[in-house]
């Protein structure tokens, strides 16, 4: 009996111990995003003997499982489901909101606005000399402004085309290292300490893969993972230890071709997805830019050809130039202004074809009008974006939340734990001290 008494008291305070550790491993990793709580597997040991035909069995202890972490993989499905969503929704609206802030700063509508204003007070003396300077100053202006928004626009544009290629090494890394876990997770003895690590780290891999590229994630007996694009088609870039290298290209007009193994496909969620996307609205606003300082161009100087200058001469072009990068101020002097008709003497005071002039700028579809939808629509896109993003931000929330309450630690059950466990180790402590005492008192009979 005191042998049974010590057999089951040391592996009660054994378990009891190993209990401890991994609790306070638990604590340790609280505000580790990337540590899945553990718990002891633990069971009851049954001695059992043989004496002739009878069997005999017996309570002999404690028997010490393996090391286990929840099973969670729906639920770290669809929290890298939700992240991957929101990362292209975030991406896809940082790169707008620089464009537009691009856009803004360079004050293409006011510069508009401004020329058209310097215009039309021309109306009231179209002789005066400072009136013709202020309109010929405006001008200028207006260049300016056309040029800043297209390097503003290039530089938002280059930012994105960085980002993009930069951010495939972060992938294939993020494969590789997916892949290496693989091959040890294979070779992992089950509910052993290093195997839950290996869980963690390739749950981790699959998040960071996740928020870049969205994947679609499938795991076989060894809990090894098998990678695939969640794009179309869905290619395959991680199988067991086998990666295949992703690949971003961007080309001159500003779209991109990704490749996984050297196959195109086309990816649906993602940062890199919202960065495409983005980079396509910057496209699109670059040329709606070109489109808008080639009217300008096109309107004044259609104005100019159809007027006569203040000596009399035929009006010569305003600006140079086919494009925003590339208009220019064609003449300094006043005095070109075209603001007469045509044939018009040297000094006239009709200003028909400044009227002209004034109309064309002024139109439904002048470039006035252009870049203020332009803007609006760039405006209204990012509300959407914005509304999208907030919902998603939701969804994500509550898939962390979800996945937090499954495998994340809870520091007031750890406590209790430790208490408990504390206790038990002292409890069998003291089961062994009792099988001591009454062993030594056996002994001590004569």
């Amino acid at each position: 009996m005191p042998m049974n008494l010590i057999t089951i008291g040391a592996s009660g305070a054994a378990a009891a111990r190993a209990g401890l550790e991994l609790a306070a491993q638990n604590v340790a990793n609280a505000s580790n995003p990337d540590y899945v709580r553990r718990t002891l597997a633990t069971g009851e040991l049954v001695g059992t003997a043989i004496i002739d035909f009878d069997v005999s069995s017996s309570f002999s202890g404690v028997r010490i499982g393996g090391v286990q972490r929840p099973d969670s993989d729906l639920v770290q499905r669809r929290a890298r489901d939700s992240g991957s969503d929101l990362a292209r929704a975030e991406a896809e609206l940082a790169g707008l909101r620089a464009a537009e802030t691009a856009l803004e700063e360079a004050q293409v509508f006011e510069g508009l606005v401004a020329f058209e204003s310097a215009l039309t007070l021309l109306e009231s003396d179209p002789t005066d000399p400072a009136l013709r300077t202020g309109a010929i100053e405006t001008a200028r202006q207006l260049t300016q402004t056309f040029q800043f928004a297209d390097l503003a626009l290039k530089s938002t544009r280059g930012s994105l085309e960085t980002d993009v290629v930069s951010r495939v090494s972060d992938v294939n890394n993020s494969a590789q290292e997916l892949a290496r876990i693989n091959v040890e997770l294979v070779s992992s003895r089950e509910g052993t300490p290093g195997r839950a690590a290996l869980m963690d780290a390739r749950d981790a891999a699959l998040r960071d893969l996740a928020k870049e590229v969205g994947i679609v994630a499938e795991f076989d007996e060894f809990g090894a993972a098998e990678v695939r694009m969640d794009g179309s088609p869905a290619l395959v870039l991680v199988d067991g230890a086998t990666t295949f290298d992703f690949n971003a290209q961007v080309n001159a007009d500003g779209s991109v071709d990704l490749t996984v193994g050297g196959t195109a496909f086309g990816l649906n969620t993602g940062a890199m997805a919202g960065r495409i996307g983005a980079l396509a609205g910057v496209v699109d606003l670059q040329t709606q830019l070109d489109t808008i300082a080639a009217s300008t161009i096109s309107r004044a100087n259609t104005a100019q050809a159809s007027g006569a200058a203040l000596d009399g001469s035929n009006g010569q072009p305003l600006f140079s130039g086919t494009d925003a990068e590339t208009i220019a101020l064609a003449f300094t002097n006043g005095a070109g202004l075209a603001l007469a008709p045509a044939g018009s003497p040297a000094g006239s005071r009709d200003t028909a074809n400044l009227g002209i002039l004034i109309a064309a700028f002024g139109a439904d579809d002048g470039p006035i009008a252009d870049i203020d939808r332009s803007l609006v629509a760039l405006s209204s896109r990012i509300a959407g974006l914005d509304t999208t993003r907030e919902g998603l931000q939701i969804i994500s929330d509550s898939a962390r939340a979800d996945l937090l309450n499954a495998t994340g630690v809870d520091l007031d059950q750890e406590a209790a734990d430790l208490i408990r466990l504390q206790q038990a180790f002292e409890a069998n402590s003291r089961v062994i001290q009792v099988a001591t005492d009454i062993f030594d008192t056996v002994l001590a009979l004569r």
